[in-house]
């Protein structure tokens, strides 16, 4: 359940001046935010929001379409503010407010994410799980990959209703083990002697 304080829910009643010399005013659109995770955008359905202002609150079932974005509103016809007399209400626009999240970061329709990966799937590639709001896919590291990489996998992005689906871009971080056992030193020390590897030198 979504809250938000959305003030003057419920808009103007009838106004002064009633009888044979009335003038009808259609109801004023209003507006409220509906925060959504980076998962419900993506996956979308059926949302119960619930909006509390002075005059009471009340609670909607939204259809939210998969893939919306931030900024994007969704109209509810005749849900927003009283009209005068006989006049229509006006509508209500929920204003999609895509919350930060921990793993993904959204641009548009495209996703970003970071892919952890050990030096020795860097060094030699490998192909390695990475997470998408729609589940785990998979993706190829090319042998040779350095912290910074992005990786592209099309159409793992968010959802679009017209058009192609969003991208996900997968940044490889090299990730060393914080702690070796004493085979994993002897093999490091190893390849410390025999490699000829330098990441300082200019390239």
């Amino acid at each position: 359940v979504f809250e938000d304080l959305f003030g003057a829910f419920f808009g103007g009643g009838a106004g002064p001046g009633a009888g044979a010399g009335r003038v009808d005013i259609p109801g004023a659109d209003q507006e409220a935010e509906l925060p959504l995770t980076v998962e419900d955008a993506f996956h979308g359905g059926r949302r119960t929001v619930t909006l509390a202002g002075p005059s009471g609150q009340r609670t909607f079932e939204v259809d939210v379409p998969a893939g919306v974005v931030d900024g994007q509103r969704i109209r509810l016809a005749g849900q927003g503010g009283r009209g005068t007399g006989d006049a229509p209400a006006g509508d209500l626009y929920l204003r999609v407010r895509i919350q930060p999240h921990p793993r993904f970061r959204l641009e548009g329709r495209n996703i970003h994410v970071t892919l952890p990966v050990s030096p020795w799937e860097a060094a030699l590639g490998a192909t390695v799980p990475v997470p998408t709001p729609g589940g785990t896919a998979k993706v190829t590291v090319p042998p040779g990959s350095s912290s910074g990489r992005r990786l592209r996998l099309r159409g793992e992005g968010m959802p679009s209703p017209r058009g192609p689906d969003g991208d996900l871009f997968a940044e490889i971080r090299v990730m060393v083990p914080p702690s070796l056992s004493d085979r994993e030193r002897e093999l490091f020390e190893e390849l410390g002697r025999t490699s000829s590897f330098d990441p300082r030198s200019e390239r």
